[in-house]
């Protein structure tokens, strides 16, 4: 298991925290962190908002050397030190097969990621420009979704780790689908994914790990027991009763 995966385990240094009260470790899925073994493929973490999906994503992204606003491990910008200390208190078993690729995604600093890009390729002297990686166009001059998925698509190469957090905050459910379809060929590619989601539609990817950030701990969920799955399932099986009773509290 180990050899087939660019991370097998995950390991909170509980030792050295010094106290479960103060932010980060505070975070339910922080305080009830041991040890994660990972899916070789496919990893979703879930839960409310406020549990520390975004946290964790960020820490293992940052222990494993890849910017906190995301991008390449090659990126190292920053527009505001906002990430926690929580990479220094973690473990991090990576697998023996070499890594050719891999990004971090974060939906809310996109943006900053396209900005950074652009200022690189104005550079006389950088090399190759890097938005050719990206299908040659300006992912400032596309939509949120049509930029993401020219990541997914032009930009993510295989054999590689792609750490998303919740990357259904620029996709509409059709787009949602058409990511599950890239991230098959990306698998197929042995490529290994760790993703913090809200999305039912992403979260069935089959044969995936989910792990559910809850109040009281972090526990392996199947699909369809997931609070996602079920609320969504509940609604489009007869919207109109569920409005009437949300409505009329």
């Amino acid at each position: 298991m180990i050899s087939s995966q660019y991370v097998s385990r995950i390991t909170l240094r509980r030792e050295k925290v010094e106290s479960f009260e103060q932010y980060p470790f505070s975070l339910p899925v922080v305080r009830h962190l041991e040890q994660i073994d990972l899916h070789p493929r496919v990893n979703f973490f879930v839960g409310e908002n406020g549990s520390g999906k975004s946290t964790l994503l960020e820490a293992i992204a940052v222990s494993l050397g890849f910017n906190a606003e995301g991008g390449s491990k090659n990126f190292s910008f920053g527009t505001r030190r906002s990430h926690s200390e929580l990479h220094e208190h973690l473990r991090i078993a990576k697998g023996l097969r070499p890594q050719r690729d891999g990004c971090f995604l974060r939906a809310e600093s996109f943006f900053n990621v396209a900005t950074e890009i652009e200022k690189l390729d104005e550079d006389p002297f950088g090399g190759p420009p890097i938005i050719g990686a990206y299908g040659n166009r300006s992912l400032h001059e596309q939509s949120h979704g049509e930029s993401f998925l020219a990541l997914m698509m032009e930009r993510f190469r295989g054999q590689g780790l792609y750490i998303l957090d919740e990357p259904e905050a620029a996709l509409s459910p059709q787009r949602q689908l058409a990511t599950l379809v890239r991230m098959r060929d990306l698998v197929e590619e042995k490529s290994q994914f760790i993703i913090a989601t809200h999305s039912p539609i992403l979260m069935a990817y089959p044969d995936a790990t989910i792990f559910h950030c809850g109040k009281d701990s972090i526990q392996q969920i199947a699909y369809q027991d997931t609070e996602h799955f079920r609320v969504t399932r509940d609604f489009l099986m007869d919207p109109q009763s569920m409005l009437e009773r949300l409505l009329a509290q």
